[in-house]
Formats: C-alpha cells, sequence, structure tokens
C-alpha cells in the first residue's frame, strides 16, 4: 500500500520551495534549451544554404531564394522564441529570489510600521521648556500639537 506522503508528492515541490533550487533548475534547463538552440541554428544554416541551391528548370536566379524565405522565418521565429524562453527563465530565477527577499523584508517593515504606528498614537511627552518664550517656539514647530483649549490660545505667538 502506499503511504500518504506517496499519494501527495508532486515532483517540483521541494525545488519550488527553494529560491536555490529552483535558479539550479531553471539553469539546467536553460543549458539545455541554449544546446538546442545551437542545433537549431546549425539546421537553420544548413536548411539555408539547402534550399537556396535547389533550382527548378526555368527559374530566376531570385526564384529559389524566395521559396526558401518561408521556410528561413519560420526557422528564425523559432530560434527568437527560444531566445525568449532563456532570457524568460534567467528573469524567473532572480524574480524568485526577489519574492523570497521580498517576504523576508515585509515582515520586518510591518513590525517597524506598527512601531510607528504606536508612536504616534502615544506620543512621548516633550520636555519643559524653562521660559515662555522657548514654549512657543516650541509649539511652532511640533506640527499637530497646538493649543488644546480656549484658554491656552493667549500663550500662542500670532503670525
Amino acid at each position: 500500500m502506499n503511504s500518504n506522503n506517496d499519494q501527495n508528492h508532486v515532483p517540483l515541490r521541494d525545488v519550488a520551495q527553494s529560491p536555490e533550487a529552483t535558479a539550479r533548475y531553471l539553469a539546467e534547463v536553460q543549458r539545455t534549451l541554449l544546446a538546442i538552440g545551437k542545433n537549431l541554428e546549425t539546421l537553420a544554416i544548413e536548411t539555408r544554404v539547402h534550399l537556396r541551391k535547389t533550382h527548378v528548370e526555368g527559374d530566376r536566379w531570385y526564384h529559389a531564394r524566395l521559396r526558401a524565405m518561408p521556410v528561413e522565418k519560420a526557422l528564425g521565429n523559432v530560434l527568437k522564441n527560444l531566445n525568449n524562453l532563456t532570457d524568460g527563465l534567467e528573469k524567473s530565477a532572480y524574480k524568485r529570489r526577489a519574492h523570497d527577499e521580498t517576504v523576508v523584508n515585509t515582515a520586518k517593515d510591518r513590525k517597524e510600521k506598527s512601531l510607528e504606528k504606536s508612536r504616534k498614537k502615544n506620543p512621548q511627552p516633550l520636555q519643559a521648556a524653562p521660559n515662555p518664550t522657548q514654549r512657543g517656539a516650541q509649539n511652532n514647530y511640533s506640527g499637530y500639537s497646538g493649543p488644546t483649549s480656549i484658554y491656552d490660545l493667549g500663550n500662542r505667538d500670532s503670525a
């Protein structure tokens, strides 16, 4: 009988859970695709040479070239798509690593934001100024803290 772990085993689950393993796997796929790409480039060159030298009786000098162009274009598109695919694999590996860094930094950022929020809700009391001129100057620069009652309006410096 199969155990529960065997039934839930997904082939690339371990690779997907680690950014380093994902990068290694994608690099291996990229190496394979680049090797295939070299073979396709050679095939495209050899096909071009063969098709362009295949002449039919009554052809003008450019007829073989015109017949070869659709085949050359199709192989060129395959090579272009293969290059885009390998570039995408590189980008995916980078984005996978960036995702893990973002996850790690998110917890830290949330903690900092909650501390900042708690500081805003419970501000530290300011030190009492020894003379009234310093107190008035302090009120001008303290942002939202203004007079708390109509009796404090007299102490405020007018603009």
